[in-house]
Parts: structure tokens; C-alpha cells; sequence
């Protein structure tokens, strides 16, 4: 189950399908989003598609040399802009591809449109998700649900796109839900009713164990997305920001011009791909290395081209040399502005504190230390903040809760009312009244010795001893042992064996760092293959804009083969 390569192959047939000639690519915001993830322009300029264009640009000329592949969103929106394509079209032959079911009416409408008969086919190709890694998918929504209900635009969106991801992996699986979320249970049944009601698409070869679509909801663990990470692709996205594999740079101090946005893309990136679940410190002593290599290979100042040969061989390697002098640069100043960022707002004492909220139950000395961070002139807002939530959101219920003298320190330290607002808000989002589950203390005996065990052999790593929620449940649910009544099953059957192929979908939004877990259990449990998506990817700001967006603040007191199907042909 790799969902770069479901989307990547998508494309590929699209481009197949229209034959040797010259191309344009027509697409909306959304598929020039979906298909930059899987391929670079120049990967695609080798496939004869020389033009790229947006169906909504206005002022496109027309080149009737050019055959015309549409890759769009069925949205009415986008049914209306083909139309009046179709009615003056621009190019010679039009192949339309939807990256979703559409129906007959608007196929109905397009054919009318179609008076030249300039369109070759219309069908429905299943990449209406972002394919962020083999085993991660987003849906950019950010915002999802209103208080604890959805959105209701975003439930059809989100309905779509996790029904198109099943098809484009060819799987028509069983679904749980966390009951305590009445979302979770509204998108099981949205995806259900697509399945019942579209059933030929879903017809695909049984295999012996179905697959399993498990759906949670972000307000079960509101810890994960509130910490600093140290691996390299979830530490870029929460300093950084990860924007469809674009990092923005342009506020980095003395950045040259060519450096103010770069990729990072696992596909054409190899250093990224080879160091993207890495730990900062391995990162740093890693981009040494790729500097000494690249320092060797650098052509000399004095090269002589006295030969035809040289010359030859110069510009042979010339392509090489400049591609790995773009990854040196690109990496030297990620990695660059991450220490900085790093050190200047004093990360390593502050991730240190936060993973003891996260991991640990020694409440006097989780509070001595806030207090003292609180303190640091060096420790911004944002983080002072942080601290803050993190602690409400573990400490809630405790004896000696000191949440309102913290809130203290913050207004003193300065901290705008935005941010204090916000921890009463997380509260309202994640705290103990919400959740279905336990977070913080272990719930059986083995547990509790695995948690004992742990505080005697120490950490190996204090800034990554946390662990997401997501590692218990996913652990629980191949080994058979999830239990139903928190996590039921849709409909009247039950599994009888071991899951093997898992969909988990996280409403409210994914993180990195889950990612990371579903990455290391696909690589350590035999059997077991795990796709994990969410509504977006959050970073901690954006997961506390997501927070925002559900209202609840408001409440507070402060606070291989292709799916396809053919639509009509001609």
C-alpha cells in the first residue's frame, strides 16, 4: 500500500492514454497540488507535456497543436469551466479525467457542450488525496468541524477523499471508529454509504483478512501535535512549515535569492529520503559527510579541457555535479536555520520540559520546571504558552493544579491574551472530559511494569521518549486486542483474524510524528501494512488554528493496475 505510487501511476496512464504528440495539463488549485507531490515539472516535460495550465486562468491562448489532458475535481465549479472549454475549445483534443465519481448529469452536460467533438474520453481516475509519503495522505483541510460536529462542506470533501483513497488502493474494508467521537462515527457511515451505494467500483479480488479503515478523532491525543520534534522532516514542519513538500525560507537571515523556497521531496531527493526519520544529531554529523563528498567531486578550479575527452566527461558529470550542489545548498541552509532557531529560542531545555509533561507523572517537579522556563527572557510566547497547555492539558484534575498561577506568569511574562486564551481552548479540545481514553497513566499491570522498567533503564534519547497515542492503538489493534466498546465495528460484522492491511484516517488532522510510528510499525510487524491520513497535517500552530476554527474556544472562560472507470466514451 504506497499512495505516491497509486497517485504517481494515475498520472502516468493519463499521459499513456493521450498518445505520442505535444500536451498541456489542465487542472485546478487542487489537482496541481495533488500531482506536484508525485511528479516534478521536468519529469514530466520528458513525457511531451509542455504546457501546464490552470482551467480557471482566464487568459489562456489557444494552440490547436496541442492536446488538451484534464486532470480536475468533480465540483460544479470545475463542471462549468469545461463546459465553456468545450463550447470554444482552445486545443485540438480534450482526454478528462475526474479525480473523483462524478454523475451522470454532468457527463450528460459536458456531452452536450462537446458540439466539435473534440472530446476522446471522459473517465474517473481516484487521486483526490495528497500523497505526502508512501504511507501518509492529507486532504489540506484545515478546520474540519464546527464545536464537535463537522463542517458539513468538509465532511462531503473529507467523504471523497478518503473513498477515493481506498479505491486508488483497491480495498472495500471494514470500518471502526473511536465512539467516543460523534465525527468519527458520522464519517464511518459517510464512506459506508459511498461503498453501498457505488458497490461495482468496490468489487475488487477478496482477499483472505479484509482490510481495516479505522477513523479517530485529533481531540483524543491533543499532546502529540503541541511538541517540539527532532526528526528531520517533523522538525522542518514545525520550525519550518511544510507546504506540499515546499518550505518557505524567505525569512531566513542573508538568504540568497535561489534559496527562498525550496522542495523537499523524498522522490527526487536522496539525502532527504535517506535522512528524513533521523534525529537532528545524526542529521548534522550526515550533511558533514555529503559536504566532504561534494567537496571531491567538485570539478577543479584548473580543470584543463585539452582533450575532446575532457571535455566529454565534463559535460557528463556537469548535471550531477549541479544537482548535488543543489541538494549541499538546500540542506546546509535548512539545517542552518534550524540550529539557529534551535538555539535562539532555547529549544533543547524546552523540549526537554514538554516531553516530561508528555511522559512523565511527577507533578511538583513538571511545575518547578515550567516556572522556571516561564522565567527565561530567551523562551518566546509561543512556547511559554505551550508549556502551559501541555501542562493544563496533563495535570487537569490534579490535587494541586496550579494552572491559574501559571496563567499569571504568562500575563506578566507578557504573553498576549491570543495565546492565553488559547490554553482554556485546548482544554476544551482535548481535556479529560473529552477523551476516550486514558493519556497519561498507564491502564494495566504490564503497563505499568513496561513504564517502571522504562524509568529504570533511563532514556536514550530524553528529547524523543514520547510516544503517540496512535503507537498504543495501532499496537493493540494488530495484536487483536482494541477493544470494541471504545472502538466498535460499523455494521453487524466483526474481524475474526489479525488485521493485515490498515487504513487509520485522524479527523482534525495528522502529525510527523504519527507518521514516523506508522513508518517504524510497517517496518518491525511481519504482516502488517499501515496507511495513515488525516484531514490535514498539523505542525503546532496550525494544530492550535485548527483549534480555533471548531469554536470551542468561544465556550472558554480565558482561555500496480489502475482503478478506474471508463464514464463515457466516444
Amino acid at each position: 500500500m504506497n499512495v505516491v505510487f497509486a497517485v504517481k501511476q494515475y498520472i502516468s496512464k493519463m499521459i499513456e492514454d493521450s498518445g505520442p504528440g505535444m500536451k498541456v495539463l489542465l487542472m485546478d488549485k487542487e489537482t496541481t497540488g495533488i500531482v506536484s507531490m508525485v511528479y516534478t515539472q521536468s519529469e514530466i516535460l520528458q513525457k511531451e507535456v509542455y504546457l501546464f495550465e490552470r482551467i480557471d486562468s482566464q487568459n489562456r491562448e489557444i494552440m490547436k497543436h496541442l492536446k488538451a489532458i484534464c486532470f480536475l475535481r468533480p465540483t460544479k465549479e470545475n463542471v462549468d469551466y469545461l463546459i465553456q472549454e468545450l463550447r470554444r475549445p482552445k486545443y485540438s483534443i480534450y482526454f478528462i479525467y475526474f479525480s473523483n465519481v462524478i454523475s451522470k448529469s454532468d457527463v450528460k452536460s459536458l456531452a452536450e457542450a462537446d458540439e466539435q467533438e473534440v472530446v476522446a474520453e471522459v473517465q474517473e481516475f481516484y487521486g483526490d488525496y495528497i500523497a505526502v509519503n508512501p504511507h501518509l495522505f492529507s486532504l489540506n483541510i484545515l478546520g474540519c468541524c464546527q464545536g464537535r460536529n463537522w463542517d458539513p462542506a468538509q465532511l462531503s470533501r473529507t467523504t471523497q477523499g478518503l473513498t477515493a483513497l481506498l479505491l486508488s488502493l483497491k480495498k472495500c474494508p471494514m470500518i471502526r471508529y473511536q465512539l467516543s467521537s460523534e465525527a468519527a462515527k458520522r464519517l464511518a457511515e459517510c464512506v459506508k454509504q459511498v461503498i453501498t451505494k457505488e458497490y461495482e467500483l468496490f468489487e475488487f479480488r477478496r482477499t483472505e483478512v479484509p482490510p481495516l479503515l479505522l477513523i479517530l478523532d485529533r481531540c483524543d491525543d491533543a499532546i502529540t501535535p503541541l511538541l517540539n520534534q527532532w526528526t528531520y522532516q517533523a522538525m522542518v514542519h514545525e520550525l519550518l512549515g511544510i507546504n506540499n513538500n515546499r518550505i518557505d525560507l524567505s525569512r531566513v537571515p542573508g538568504i540568497s535569492k535561489d534559496l527562498r523556497e525550496v522542495v523537499l521531496s523524498a522522490e527526487n531527493d536522496e539525502f532527504y529520503a535517506n535522512n528524513m526519520y533521523l534525529n537532528f544529531a545524526e542529521i548534522g554529523s550526515n550533511i558533514k559527510n555529503l559536504m566532504e563528498d561534494f567537496q571531491k567531486k567538485k570539478p577543479k578550479e584548473q580543470q584543463k579541457l585539452e582533450s575532446i575527452a575532457d571535455m566529454k566527461a565534463f559535460v557528463e558529470n556537469y548535471p550531477q555535479f549541479k544537482k548535488m550542489s543543489g541538494t549541499v545548498s538546500k540542506h546546509v541552509t535548512v539545517v542552518g536555520e534550524l540550529s539557529r532557531l534551535v538555539s535562539e529560542r532555547n529549544l533543547l531545555e524546552v523540549s526537554e520540559v514538554e516531553q516530561e509533561l508528555a511522559c512523565q507523572n511527577d507533578h511538583s517537579s513538571a511545575l518547578q520546571n515550567v516556572k522556571r522556563l516561564l522565567q527565561n527572557p530567551r523562551v518566546t510566547e509561543f512556547d511559554a504558552a505551550r508549556l502551559v497547555m501541555l501542562y493544563a492539558l496533563h495535570y487537569e484534575r490534579h490535587s494541586s493544579n496550579s494552572l491559574p498561577g501559571l496563567m499569571m506568569d504568562l500575563r506578566n511574562k507578557g504573553v498576549s491574551e491570543k495565546y492565553r486564551k488559547l490554553v482554556s481552548a485546548v482544554i476544551e479540545y482535548g481535556g479529560k472530559r473529552v477523551r476516550g481514553s486514558d493519556l497519561f497513566s498507564p491502564k494495566d499491570a504490564v503497563a505499568i511494569t513496561k513504564q517502571f522498567l522504562k524509568g529504570l533503564k533511563g532514556v536514550e534519547n530524553v528529547y524523543t521518549q514520547h510516544q503517540p497515542f496512535l503507537h498504543e492503538t495501532l499496537d493493540h489493534l494488530i495484536k487483536g486486542r482494541l477493544k470494541e466498546n471504545l472502538y466498535p465495528y460499523l455494521g453487524p460484522s466483526t474481524l475474526r483474524d489479525r488485521p493485515q492491511d490498515i487504513i487509520v484516517f485522524i479527523i482534525g488532522g495528522a502529525t510527523y510524528e504519527e507518521a514516523l510510528t506508522v513508518y517504524n510499525l510497517n517496518r518491525t510487524t511481519p504482516g502488517a501494512r499501515i496507511v495513515l491520513g488525516g484531514t490535514t497535517v498539523h505542525n503546532t500552530r496550525s494544530f492550535l488554528e485548527e483549534v480555533l476554527a471548531s469554536g470551542l474556544h468561544s465556550r472558554s472562560k480565558e482561555g500496480s493496475q489502475v482503478t478506474s472507470r471508463s464514464a463515457s466514451r466516444r
